[in-house]
């Protein structure tokens, strides 16, 4: 099986070097400047659960051909980036190949299936904490290396069982879903909780606890996120909830989402694919949301003071 990794950042670089240490045939397709880099150096994946370094299998361009066609490829990019991506994977992929796209968020679906095919598009997240160093080597902030797949129609794809035995194979806590849609549901109120905290409070879960009414502010946006989803038809179990709350409370927590980190170095954010996106399907269904509204409108305003700084 080939399969093509769009990008050697956090998410892709972390786990297009697992699955090639395990034996997978993984290509990276990355800008030039990254090419170069690891080129240079190779893939490095710094991790309390075994460092990795690597010589991948790069290009920067899959137009010509020239890379030949692979049956998966993996998308790790930004939803804000997902037409260029689309522009650059369309060549590569196989008649019979597979999307498998981890974007945060539910925006990306609709456009994927539009170029693919829903049978072809599966459904797929992370739960991940690393980010790209200066340095260029990726660095793993925790010992969470979640990833879940599954196909979104009732026909199977006859690659998805040779794809989740060489991810299992990986090392990473990989899992293959029935409903992978349901599970992406769970984890877009998690990730909208605790984007909407730490961005707004610029810091991590455990230091918004110390604060008058982090707590409050946590679970009232937890909250919002629940009853959006429960109007929709999406409830979480019991269980999953009760993690959520106790991950999202832990006393001394250094977890924060990916997006303040975005904040930190002054990129751009998802915050319209993720929040956004949670606040429109609010007012269809008539729920006043006022603390995801604060907390959208504080990122917008991230966005567009960025914006004035840049130009």
């Amino acid at each position: 099986m080939r399969i093509l990794m769009l990008g050697a950042g956090g998410v892709g670089g972390y786990f297009g070097a697992r699955i090639h240490r395990a034996g997978g045939d993984v290509t990276f397709l990355v800008r030039p400047a990254r090419a170069n880099y690891l080129a240079a150096n190779g893939l490095q994946v710094f991790s309390s659960l075994g460092n990795i370094h690597i010589t991948p299998k790069i290009v920067t361009s899959a137009q010509d051909g020239a890379t030949g066609k692979f049956d998966a490829v993996v998308l790790s990019c930004k939803a804000y980036d997902l037409d260029t991506a689309i522009d650059s994977i369309t060549p590569a992929l196989d008649s019979q190949g597979v999307v498998i796209p981890l974007l945060n968020g539910f925006t990306h679906l609709a456009r994927l299936d539009t170029q693919f095919g829903r049978e072809r598009v599966l459904g797929g997240f992370a739960h991940l904490g690393v980010t790209l160093a200066p340095g260029g080597e990726i660095r793993h902030l925790n010992d969470l290396h979640r990833l879940v797949i599954g196909c979104r129609t009732k026909s199977v794809s006859p690659l998805i069982h040779s794809l989740a035995e060489l991810l299992t194979s990986s090392g990473i806590d990989f899992s293959l879903s029935e409903n992978i849609e349901w599970e992406m549901w769970d984890k877009f109120i998690f990730l909208s909780a605790l984007a909407g905290a730490t961005c707004t409070m610029r810091c991590s879960v455990g230091d918004i606890l110390q604060t008058h009414s982090g707590k409050e502010f946590i679970f009232g946006l937890l909250d919002e996120c629940i009853a959006i989803a429960k109007k929709i038809g999406h409830t979480s179990s019991p269980e999953r909830l009760t993690a959520y709350r106790n991950q999202l409370t832990m006393p001394g927590s250094t977890s924060t989402a990916s997006m303040l980190r975005d904040i930190e170095q002054k990129r751009r954010t998802e915050a319209d694919h993720i929040l956004g996106d949670m606040i429109r399907r609010a007012e269809v269904q008539g729920i006043d949301t006022p603390l995801l509204k604060i907390t959208y409108s504080h990122l917008q305003a991230y966005e567009i003071r960025r914006n004035h700084e840049q130009t």
